[in-house]
């Protein structure tokens, strides 16, 4: 029983994960009291801002250093496999004290590999404010683009993310 309510919640957060990701490809920035799609291609996030980005080197540059750090990362994806694997390994493993190692072992490691990745992507998001930022500094129109609008429909990992960017020096 503990084994489903695990599988239950882990199922319960990557489905959220998953409709969260339609919403980021929703994102709207305005520019001369007009909306502008933010993540306008599949495959570039942050694309739909190009044409007014490039025409400040500063802010291309942190654009293009966003949309570099946003693309498929394939250790995230061997790993969450890798996870995977593990866990359903267990689910069909006849020994108990292996079906616990397996489960634990596999919940662990696409956990942490979510948190990893998590992590990364929000981090990742002050490139493209800085990219923004910069551009409104020195050109006109300005963007206005607040990526914050709907916090209640995400799961809120800033306490996480402060938790996980803090550097430690002894």
């Amino acid at each position: 029983m503990r084994n489903f309510l695990l599988l239950f919640i882990l199922f319960g957060i990557i489905c959220n994960q998953t409709a969260n990701a339609v919403q980021t490809c929703s994102r709207v920035a305005v520019i001369n009291f007009q909306e502008v799609l933010v993540d306008s291609n599949a495959s570039e996030k942050g694309e739909g801002l190009r044409y007014h980005l490039e025409k400040d080197p500063i802010a291309l540059e942190y654009l293009n250093t966003y949309q570099k750090n946003s693309a498929i990362h394939w250790p995230n994806a061997i790993i969450g496999s890798a996870g995977t694997g593990l866990l359903l390994l267990g689910f069909f493993s006849s020994n108990s004290q292996d079906r616990q190692i397996y489960i634990i072992s596999g919940s662990a490691t696409i956990l942490v590999n979510f948190l990893i990745a998590r992590t990364l992507e929000v981090g990742n998001e002050v490139n493209l404010n800085r990219s923004i930022e910069e551009y409104n500094k020195r050109n006109l129109p300005k963007i206005y683009f607040n990526p914050g609008d709907d916090r209640e429909s995400r799961l809120d990992f800033s306490g996480l993310k402060i938790g996980l960017a803090k550097e430690w020096s002894f």
